[in-house]
């Protein structure tokens, strides 16, 4: 039998154990992050979620511990708005290494005004895409103490639809929340897809890897104690969407496989099968316009600039 044959195919509900290995979660507290951590936790690692609200993040692990029986899971104050605080949570894991992080929180508004994170960044681009970046670098020595760590960035499927401008990357000119929203997102496809071809050129064991959630909705979720309750008619209302969408369960499984599976590689999309809106995870083609290298560095740069991170010891912009 051959090697390929004697794989198993990719079970969503019984994903392979992972003992020993560590996680880290950011916005494992609520939607589809919480769904990540807890379906992770049933591998039997340990999952830490990187939550700005203490009381929200011990309301999600008590959660996930009467979901999963032995769930090791805890939890790391993060505040991707916060410069420091993203500096500061490589030592508050207090790990030698770290398997995985999956880049899922995120900041969406729905109305103006335009709002700034504390070192002047346009929130949504500030939080979703500058804060994980530089969340990388705090964490890059612990991923590289890994045997084969990865980078597991969780896209939107509404960035599809967006595209940025690379001089206008805040949101100054021209602010639109919704836009915004989707154009952070896009940000954050673009430096997962960046970074691995930067890795991959330093020989890094770590690999990245991108993925989305396609549609994935509230009243289609299970209902968890740290999480929102749909309301009844919501979820019947909800019901007819069922065939185009799926809850934010579901919403967690590309991201889920992009830790576990060995058969993913760096570089690559996943998204759900079904018009990459719902469905069981496969890999996808990379967007026509997110294989633009020149768009990608240019964004790059401008985010070494911003965070005053993605640089190597002498000072050049890290390529690797």
């Amino acid at each position: 039998m051959s090697s390929t044959s004697s794989v198993p195919p990719w079970d969503v509900h019984r994903p392979p154990a992972a003992e020993g290995r560590v996680f880290l979660v950011t916005g494992g507290n609520a939607g589809i992050g919480y769904f990540v951590a807890e379906q992770l936790s049933a591998t039997g690692a340990t999952v830490v979620l990187g939550c700005r609200d203490p009381a929200r993040a011990a309301a999600a692990a008590a959660s996930i511990r009467s979901t999963v029986p032995g769930a090791r899971v805890r939890t790391v104050r993060l505040d991707l708005a916060d410069p420091s605080s993203t500096a500061a949570v490589a030592r508050s894991l207090e790990e030698d290494r770290l398997d995985a992080v999956v880049h899922n929180a995120g900041v969406a508004l729905d109305d103006p005004p335009r709002r700034v994170t504390g070192a002047g960044h346009e929130l949504m681009f500030g939080t979703n895409h500058l804060g994980h970046f530089a969340l990388t670098w705090s964490l890059m020595p612990l991923l590289a103490a890994a045997p084969a760590a990865r980078v597991v960035t969780v896209g939107s499927f509404a960035a599809r639809s967006e595209r940025l401008d690379p001089d206008d990357l805040q949101s100054l000119g021209d602010y639109r929340p919704k836009r915004a929203y989707g154009r952070s997102k896009l940000a954050q496809m673009y430096f997962g897809l960046e970074l691995d071809r930067r890795l991959r050129a330093a020989g890094s064991p770590v690999a990245s890897v991108v993925v989305h959630p396609g549609g994935a909705l509230d009243a289609l979720t299970p209902a968890r104690p740290a999480l929102s309750a749909s309301a009844a008619p919501a979820r019947w209302a909800a019901a007819p969407a069922g065939l185009l969408v799926q809850g934010k369960h579901a919403g967690a499984w590309p991201a889920v496989r992009a830790v576990l599976d060995p058969a993913v590689r760096g570089g690559e999309l996943w998204g759900p099968r079904v018009f990459g809106l719902r469905g069981e995870p496969r890999r996808e083609p990379v967007w026509k316009y997110l294989a633009d290298r020149r768009a990608a560095a240019r964004l790059w740069d401008a985010s070494c600039e911003l965070t005053g991170t993605g640089r190597g010891p002498d000072g050049a912009r890290w390529a690797g």
